[in-house]
């Protein structure tokens, strides 16, 4: 994790706070809730069809086969 990630724990003490402050509810857009997205995307593993990683082409089995035929 680098130096600027937001950890689920530092997300969770920020939306805590906030949800106390406000009658237990945390609106979208405020910076609770962006701190908590945040912290679920650090982590984050791309799509299991997105493009090849390993430098051979990209085929079968990895969502983008050519169309079918008619």
């Amino acid at each position: 994790m680098s130096k600027n990630s937001m950890s689920t724990a530092a997300a969770a003490r920020i939306q805590s706070a906030s949800a106390k402050s406000n009658g237990g509810s945390v609106s979208k857009g405020t910076f609770a809730a962006r701190a908590q997205s945040a912290a679920s995307n650090s982590g984050s593993t791309p799509p299991p069809n997105g493009p090849s990683t390993t430098g051979n082409p990209s085929g079968g089995g990895r969502g983008n086969n050519p169309p079918k035929g008619k």
